[in-house]
């Protein structure tokens, strides 16, 4: 069975999604990661993996799901923190991050039945990916890739395939950075709390500019 990750941040005001800010305060930047990260692990807790792991930067709050284990990150850069997620497994793990509040578990499900592959793959429509998944967990796979940029699918997709893994590819996605993918993700995924989060935040932008 699989181990299903979520690495997260702790949704704090001036720490996470900046780049939300402005059109929308840090405070507001805040809530729609919360809502993010709570409709993520919603979404995994319903995933049937052997375990669930969120791999957090922070202290939890009341936006943990149940049947979560809670380990903190390592220090170090991205591709460290990553690296380490999967190091701390012994079997097949498949780990997420709390950026694409539209995913279900039907997105996850192919990615928990490997069938031959060596990894799974699921990219973002920054360059980056959101979902990477590895049958073997082998840190040397993540360590050195340039992370936040818009190459770093790329670089990774090629890590994969230059170790010799058949690649399973999981839909696109697009992560949540700027109030632009907010919109589009909000409007993607209409019963999520971030929609609701979102739709809540811009009516008062409205109202305050009528």
């Amino acid at each position: 069975m699989t181990t299903l990750l979520v690495i997260a941040k702790q949704p704090l005001p001036g720490r996470v999604k900046t780049r939300l800010t402005p059109p929308f305060t840090p405070q507001e930047a805040a809530s729609l990661a919360e809502a993010a990260l709570a409709d993520t692990l919603a979404a995994a807790a319903r995933t049937p993996a052997s375990r669930h792991v969120l791999v957090l930067d922070g202290e939890p709050g009341p936006w943990l799901a149940p049947g979560f284990e809670v380990v903190p990150q390592t220090a170090g850069g991205l591709d460290e923190r990553l690296a380490a997620a999967f190091a701390a497994c012994s079997g097949p793990a498949l780990l997420i991050g709390m950026d694409t509040p539209q995913v279900t578990p039907e997105l996850l499900a192919p990615a928990l039945r490997w069938d031959g592959h060596g990894a799974w793959f699921g990219p973002a429509a920054d360059g980056g990916f959101w979902a990477l998944g590895l049958a073997a967990p082998d840190p040397a796979l993540l360590l050195g890739v340039p992370m936040s940029r818009p190459d770093t699918g790329a670089v990774q997709y090629g890590r994969l395939r230059a170790a010799g893994l058949r690649v399973g590819a999981l839909p696109e996605l697009r992560d949540v950075d700027t109030a632009e993918d907010a919109r589009q993700v909000a409007a993607q995924a209409p019963g999520t709390r971030f929609a609701v989060r979102h739709a809540e935040l811009t009516a008062a932008v409205s109202g305050a500019g009528a």
